[in-house]
């Protein structure tokens, strides 16, 4: 077991440290103009990657200074990682391994700098900065894999989708979710690929807006990605509280259920790089597996959980008669629907083909996941890999659990198992990689709020100071608090994931990729040979500006990609108003049919 870190990230050859050629040159002349009025130029260390001041035109030279000189090292070292590796990593790769000597002093040089202070910026050399972005990206494309599919709403919420949807319509529409997943996930490397760089690196969602649509991108990334965020790690709380109350036979207060994960929080939140998460990723992955196979055979073998039945899918549809039990107490038949099912309204169905957007979620988190690549180019294998592994595994569980359980599925699933011994180990293996995930999911969420609120309002350290540490530790417990507030306060576990898939999930893989690439694509197709950046002076030359570059741009190659990607865009705005009306609708119901939220005693499984 003291080699589990290596499953996910593995150790490798340093990268080498190749100064930039215009580094030393970088002076204080500096035109900010097309005219060429004279102004201040400031070296790339000095400058915040969030500056607005810097155009797309300085963001891209530097990006693909940064992807000429990550080929150059890839192509010095002995050997690829390849598929097989991926999943089952080697000791020695591409990844995190030892660091120069020159990317070592750079980090430590910034570790005790804030770089929020444009004068301490000032102190730092070009070369400094770069070594010392190098050595913050220690991930593999192996790490991304297992990171992705550290998930527990995907698999666990899909036989519920399956189950307000019918057989035909369930797959057709997780197949179609899958390969439109797949492609964002493309859309958002072409434009991360293009825009990050050592010297303005890409941390988080909101920064790919900023560089090819403007602040106010940034600003929406940011506010709707903290909110996602915040609500899956109380969406985790609140699921793990209820299979807690169930292996505790409903012995154990719901809201003691609820408080015990939201304190496990405080101690798995304190892990800071994704780095660090790597072996945690692959346990998560495989324990997901293990859970979905106890599952399966307990429902194979045994009954569904009628005691559950008001938190199943059936209690959503057709005004709950389904799962409604007779006079004497008979529970109706499992049934099944190869079409839409019955379900007295339209919210019902869009609700549960919320929960299989669920599934595809992950793409929020890409460019916080690439940020941190040694070699952001082998995402897309990794990102593959694991949407690959999500359509064929997830697939087959959710339609199997439907096919045994029918509209007795529970959301999550491993809730809806009976037997009580099969069900504690189904609870237990799905608490242990939801807890794995809600750190996950509050790693990512600490850090969009630190770098757009902490670090630009405030002036805060980096995370990787010591003050940035401590202000780190403190935030995990609030962070967490909230979450839990939140999660608690909401009484239909359905409603509230459908809310999240509908109004930020949706939107982060389905709408704003799209978009990113449309306005990423007129930005660079605009651009003609005699115009770009000059980084001796700082000069961005451009022939035009305003309505006819935008034109060019757009027309330059491939409209009809710019076409297709517009109507992509505009078909996820749709889905996503139609997913809020169905979540609302449901929360609505939930509230007027008395259900109570988490701060009670009683489960409302029991």
């Amino acid at each position: 077991m003291s080699n589990m870190a290596n499953f996910a990230l593995d150790g490798g050859d340093p990268r080498l440290s190749v100064a930039g050629e215009n580094d030393e040159k970088m002076m204080t002349d500096r035109t900010s103009s097309n005219e060429g009025a004279p102004a201040i130029f400031r070296r790339p260390a000095s400058r915040p990657h969030n500056d607005s001041s810097i155009t797309f035109e300085e963001y891209n030279y530097y990006a693909e200074k940064t992807r000429a000189e990550e080929e150059a090292h890839v192509g010095e070292i002995a050997g690829t990682q390849g598929w097989l590796e991926m999943i089952v990593p080697s000791k020695s790769g591409m990844g995190a391994g030892n660091l120069s000597s020159a990317e070592k002093q750079g980090a430590d040089t910034n570790a005790h700098v804030n770089l929020a202070n444009p004068e301490a910026r000032n102190t730092i050399s070009d070369e400094e900065w770069t070594n010392a972005s190098r050595a913050l990206r220690t991930a593999t494309k192996s790490a991304i894999f297992y990171l992705i599919t550290t998930d527990i709403f995907g698999p666990f919420g899909l036989p519920y989708a399956f189950a307000t949807m019918g057989w035909g319509p369930g797959v057709a529409l997780f197949t179609v979710f899958g390969g439109l997943a797949a492609y964002s996930g493309y859309l958002l490397w072409v434009v991360f690929m293009g825009t990050d760089s050592y010297e303005f690196p890409v941390k988080t969602y909101g920064d790919l807006g900023l560089r090819v649509c403007g602040s106010w991108a940034r600003f929406l990334f940011n506010f709707l990605q903290a909110i996602q965020l915040v609500l899956n790690v109380g969406l985790i709380i609140v699921s793990n509280g209820e299979a807690l109350s169930q292996a505790a036979k409903f012995k154990l207060c719901f809201a003691i259920c609820c408080l015990v994960w939201a304190l496990a929080g405080f101690i798995c939140g304190q892990v800071r790089t994704l780095q660090k998460f790597g072996w945690l990723a692959n346990a998560a992955v495989w324990i997901n597996v293990a859970c979905m196979i106890v599952t399966m055979a307990a429902a194979a073998h045994s009954l569904p959980n009628y005691l559950g039945s008001a938190e199943s899918a059936g209690a959503g549809l057709d005004g709950g008669l389904s799962v409604t039990p007779s006079a004497a107490g008979v529970f109706p038949a499992v049934t099944h629907s190869n079409g839409l099912p019955p379900s007295g309204n339209f919210a019902g169905s869009i609700n549960g083909a919320m929960q299989a957007v669920f599934s595809y979620g992950g793409a929020m988190i890409f460019p916080e996941f690439m940020s941190e690549m040694r070699y952001p180019r082998d995402f897309l294998k990794g990102m593959w890999a694991a949407q690959s592994f999500i359509y064929i595994v997830y697939m087959f569980y959710g339609l199997f659990m439907y096919g045994y359980q029918g509209q007795y599925v529970i959301n999550p699933s491993y809730l809806g198992i009976s037997t009580y011994s099969l069900q504690t180990v189904g609870n237990v293996l799905a608490m242990l990689s939801a807890l794995i995930a809600a750190a996950l999911y509050g790693n990512i969420g600490i850090k969009v709020l630190y770098n757009s609120i902490f670090v630009d309002i405030f002036r805060a350290p980096a995370l990787t100071t010591k003050t940035g540490k401590l202000i780190w530790a403190g935030m995990i417990p609030i962070y967490w608090s909230i979450a839990f507030a939140i999660g608690a306060g909401i009484p239909d576990f359905s409603g509230l994931s459908g809310i999240v898939a509908a109004v930020c999930i949706l939107q982060f893989t389905y709408t704003f990729p799209p978009l990113l690439a449309v306005a990423y694509m007129v930005k660079k197709n605009a651009m003609l040979p005699e115009e770009g950046f000059d980084p001796a002076t700082g000069n961005v030359r451009k022939v035009d500006s305003g309505i006819k570059r935008i034109i060019r741009g757009f027309f330059a190659k491939a409209w009809y990609l710019n076409v297709a990607n517009i109507l992509y865009c505009l078909g996820g705005l749709t889905l996503a108003a139609l997913g809020s009306y169905g979540a609302i609708e449901n929360l609505i119901n939930a509230f007027a049919s008395g259900a109570t939220n988490s701060f009670v005693c009683k489960s409302p499984l029991s």
